[in-house]
């Protein structure tokens, strides 16, 4: 029997058509990428449930105060999917995402003016700072907690043999964003910004180096090449993940902040990148392909800045035509078996279900692409706008139950099961999601558009954001912020 309520936006996503022959994820049919805005639910509508469905339904308080997540994976009505390998894990690690998660929470807060998204955040930031995941006189981050026994692990396994150095690039580049939004001298900026110097500086002393001039998907504790999967077998991209290109992102943050000068190795590092055609294998920790739509996504993301820091044409050239326009090739056109699929990114030729984080990164590269062009080129930048809003446009229709609960992926093929879809369909929606992470990132493209591409203007003492089409996306008392 169902437990959970549609939300009458969704109603019609739900069809699914019995039987139906499956389509190469590389067939995107005759139709168009695109997809208008919906003025009954927009795109911050969308924000604003996923953010209700994290802190309504997925923290806890614990003895010091601090908000913490009381899994890493959950359903629709926010219970806890223990027997998941993400079941029963929290920190602020790849799957977990709280210092990420929490960032977001705080940078709407400020946006909206609201002091309780903000107090909560900076209660699970400081769970991250307070609760053992970081050694701040090494730099080294422990990525998860079990809430269930309260060990430590640096692995989604929930094992502590092998870790990957990116990822954990990942939270402290989440913690040195996090500083910014903290006034100069202010005692938790001053810690964050130390804790991402020291995490950058123990990669650079301990992550041993691969034959390939990269760094290595995962090591032991240590730093040194740890060439198996998670399952125990060969992984074949032990040193082509796209994973380690947080590491970059890292030091050409540390960079631009003058907090440490990795130019030189932010120049030898791009270097190997570009001379490689790219280096797209899986950032997901439990996928295996040499293209993931992620990879191409957090190329240009990370690219981009590198370009700009070292005034090198050629990285923004590679970055735009190899990066960013590698993104065409998971493209979806049409509705496949029924479910809404047309304007989202399937993850991997291996993996074809498209999963929602992939997707609001790839709608932060469109629109960053669009603030980098728009001076120079209106028409490109608008075509990158409509890209992202696109994808969350398409990502806004997979709301489900009551709370606010985005799926973690839509699996239009049938990947992973229809026992764990909504409502035992063949093809749907996934009951499942990772609060600060799939349901959660679209987040931070839908923020980054209001703020630096949107248009605003005041009427009758409303302040109001429109997008380039003039579909109107928040409108608010302008006293209100």
């Amino acid at each position: 029997m169902r437990t959970w309520l549609f939300r009458s936006l969704t109603l019609a996503l739900s069809g699914t058509v019995v039987g139906a022959e499956a389509p190469s994820p590389a067939d995107s049919g005759a139709g168009v990428f695109y997809l208008p805005e919906n003025a009954r639910y927009t795109i911050v509508d969308s924000v604003r449930d996923s953010l209700r469905f994290t802190l309504d339904k997925t923290l806890r308080r614990d003895e010091h105060g601090h908000l913490v997540g009381i899994s890493s994976f959950v359903n629709p009505e926010g219970k806890v999917m223990g027997w998941h390998d993400f079941g029963n894990l929290e920190g602020p690690g790849w799957a977990a995402n709280a210092a990420g998660g929490a960032w977001e929470i705080d940078n709407w807060g400020r946006f909206l003016g609201k002091l309780d998204w903000r107090t909560n955040a900076l209660a699970i930031l400081d769970h991250v700072l307070e609760g053992g995941f970081l050694d701040e006189a090494t730099g080294f981050i422990r990525g998860y907690r079990e809430t269930t026994s309260g060990k430590f692990c640096l692995n989604y396994k929930h094992q502590s043999d092998w870790f990957c150095p990116g990822s954990m690039a990942k939270v402290a580049y989440q913690l040195l964003l996090f500083a910014d939004n903290f006034p100069l001298r202010d005692a938790r900026r001053e810690r964050l910004e130390r804790m991402a110097t020291r995490t950058a500086a123990w990669i650079r002393d301990h992550v041993e180096s691969v034959p390939n001039g990269w760094y290595p998907r995962r090591t032991t504790p240590d730093g040194k090449v740890y060439r198996k999967s998670p399952e125990g077998g060969d992984d074949p991209f032990w040193q082509t993940s796209a994973d380690s290109l947080f590491i970059l992102q890292l030091q050409a943050g540390l960079t631009a902040r003058k907090l440490v000068d990795y130019r030189t190795t932010l120049r030898e590092k791009t270097g190997v990148f570009v001379r490689a055609g790219g280096i797209f294998g899986s950032i997901n920790h439990d996928t295996y392909d040499p293209q993931e739509n992620v990879a191409y996504s957090v190329a240009f993301r990370t690219l981009l800045p590198i370009a700009r820091l070292l005034k090198d044409e050629s990285i923004r050239a590679f970055a735009y035509d190899r990066c960013l326009a590698g993104l065409d090739q998971f493209k979806m056109t049409d509705d496949r078996n029924g479910v809404a699929t047309r304007g989202l990114l399937f993850m991997e030729k291996s993996w074809d279900t498209a999963y929602l984080w992939e997707n609001a990164e790839a709608a932060l590269a469109y629109f960053e692409a669009a603030a980098d062009t728009r001076r120079a080129d209106p028409a490109r930048a608008q075509q990158f706008e409509l890209n992202g809003h696109t994808i969350l446009r398409a990502i806004a229709k997979h709301h489900y139950g009551p709370y606010g609960f985005l799926t973690e992926g839509v699996d239009w093929n049938n990947h992973v099961g229809q026992q764990h879809h909504i409502g035992q369909a063949k093809y749907g929606a996934i009951q499942y999601t990772e609060p600060f992470l799939n349901n959660q990132h679209i987040a931070e493209p839908t923020l980054f558009y209001l703020e630096r591409l949107a248009t605003k203007r005041t009427r009758d003492g409303r302040r109001q954001w429109l997008d380039c089409e003039g579909n109107l996306l928040l409108e608010q008392t302008a006293r209100s912020r």
